[in-house]
């Protein structure tokens, strides 16, 4: 893959498909390449150049030590817009990815066209702060979780109702998140999240147009802590997907794609 030096690291990227890009940004813990299961094929096909790159701390970019910041990573994706001289071009990010590019459209509106904020939130409630202080200190003790229990935490977590009683579906997704270990966190990207503080009063300063898209079973972005980033944003939009988790993007791809493609082809 290709690299861009930006703000101290390299970036690798990959670009696919012709047309306005769209610049994509995963969540914490998994790869760009995550995007090329389902987004953008769907995305090429609709006309548009995707970029795809690993965050730092993914394998394929740098991962200096420490633990990293929100304010960090929103400078590495800006650097990577100007640096494949990009901007303005549309964004779609998800999770993490989301809330950079939250931070983004606020500090650097000049980059972006328009925004698809997918499993996001501006702030960290009592349940979701319980959920980082126990994976910290999981972390921090040095146990290591078999690779089958990491997948089946993962499945739990991640994915709906509606996939964990299909035996099928969840039987493939337990097999997929045991042999990629997938549920493993870049150490580094830990306490991003924890960063975020309470970010509605700033999102009010918004300039551009954005859609935030929730998942109805979504239990580390719930939709309403989507919904108030869509009501503090001016003129943003919110769509809910429903029968998904957080991971909705691989769980109902043809809905989420759909609700991208039609957003960005206004904007």
């Amino acid at each position: 893959m290709p690299f861009v030096n930006t703000n101290g690291i390299r970036l690798a990227y990959e670009r696919q498909g012709r047309g306005e890009p769209i610049l994509l940004i995963m969540g914490s813990g998994a790869a760009g390449r995550v995007w090329t299961m389902h987004q953008t094929p769907a995305l090429n096909a609709a006309g548009y150049e995707t970029i795809t790159f690993d965050n730092r701390g993914i394998a394929g970019s740098d991962a200096p030590p420490g633990m990293y910041t929100l304010d960090e990573l929103v400078a590495d994706t800006a650097g990577l817009i100007e640096g494949l001289g990009l901007g303005p071009c549309r964004v779609v990010g998800t999770s993490m990815g989301a809330m950079i590019a939250q931070e983004l459209v606020l500090s650097r509106p000049d980059l972006v066209r328009s925004a698809v904020l997918m499993s996001t939130r501006a702030r960290s409630d009592a349940l979701r702060r319980a959920q980082s202080a126990a994976d910290r200190a999981l972390r921090e003790s040095g146990v290591t979780l078999p690779p089958s229990y990491e997948a089946l935490r993962t499945v739990l977590e991640m994915m709906s109702p509606t996939t964990l009683n299909n035996e099928a579906a969840v039987a493939t997704w337990l097999d997929l998140f045991e042999l990629s270990g997938s549920s493993s966190k870049a150490a580094g990207q830990d306490a991003v999240s924890e960063s975020l503080g309470d970010r509605r009063e700033a999102l009010r300063d918004v300039t551009v147009p954005c859609r935030v898209i929730s998942f109805s079973d979504d239990l580390t972005c719930p939709p309403h802590l989507a919904r108030e980033v869509a009501e503090a944003i001016p003129g943003c939009d919110l769509v809910e997907i429903p029968q998904c988790g957080h991971l909705g993007y691989l769980e109902r791809p043809e809905a989420v794609n759909a609700a991208i493609v039609e957003f960005l082809d206004k904007y």
